[in-house]
């Protein structure tokens, strides 16, 4: 932490130089951190890591020839010890989950501040999670249900459907429902759509696999 007299070694990994600039700007005044190594993907990451011997790695994410996450899992895998730290600028659930599930300490997003990255850089050294707070609210998020083939057909057209499994021709559906044939047209038209198929043969043939027709 920042009283010890043991600077922590931190390695900057992110494709655009500019990034890697900023950071060092952000962390030059940490007198308890010191940036040893910069690597523009995975694959650098991986051979600085045997001179430089990082404690901490800030890792981008999306990046060419080997990306943040299968670098990190590469990396833990030879060096148990050091602690990663993804900085990057998405916060899609996939993305969290695989960063932590390879073995980052923490998920931070590059909005962050000078102050925050240095405190995060120390939490991680010291093996404790920092995790952004968009990344925490796209982990709690439900998985969105897929709606059920069907549901959103109103309780006419399911009648009609089930006319046109019975081999019903829209005349003959017209006078069992007792309305006009442009009605039933207009509610063939809207089967098709809702069920996402081009033709009645094809909205039979649906109806009865996924058992939509009463």
């Amino acid at each position: 932490m920042k009283g010890e007299s043991r600077q922590i070694k931190v390695m900057l990994v992110d494709d655009h130089s500019m990034v890697r600039r900023g950071l060092v700007a952000f962390l030059k005044n940490e007198t308890d951190l010191d940036i040893i190594a910069e690597a523009q993907d995975g694959r650098e990451a991986i051979e600085k890591c045997k001179d430089a011997e990082p404690d901490v790695i800030l890792m981008d994410l999306v990046m060419p020839s080997l990306g943040g996450v299968a670098a990190t899992r590469m990396i833990l895998d030879r060096w148990p010890d050091i602690r990663i730290l993804a900085l990057t600028s998405f916060q899609e659930k996939d993305l969290v989950q695989e960063a932590l599930q390879a073995g980052a300490t923490g998920y931070l997003l590059k909005n962050v501040s000078g102050e925050e990255l240095a405190d995060a850089i120390r939490s991680t050294f010291a093996g404790k999670p920092t995790l952004a707070k968009e990344a925490v609210e796209s982990l709690i998020q439900p998985e969105p249900t897929e709606s059920t083939l069907g549901e959103d057909l109103t309780r006419r057209e399911h009648d009609v459907l089930s006319l046109l499994v019975k081999g019903l021709s829209n005349p003959e559906i017209a006078v069992q429902l007792s309305v006009s044939r442009s009605t039933i047209k207009s509610h063939v038209s809207s089967i098709l759509t809702k069920l996402g198929v081009s033709n009645r043969a094809e909205a039979i043939t649906l109806a009865i696999e996924k058992k939509i027709a009463q």
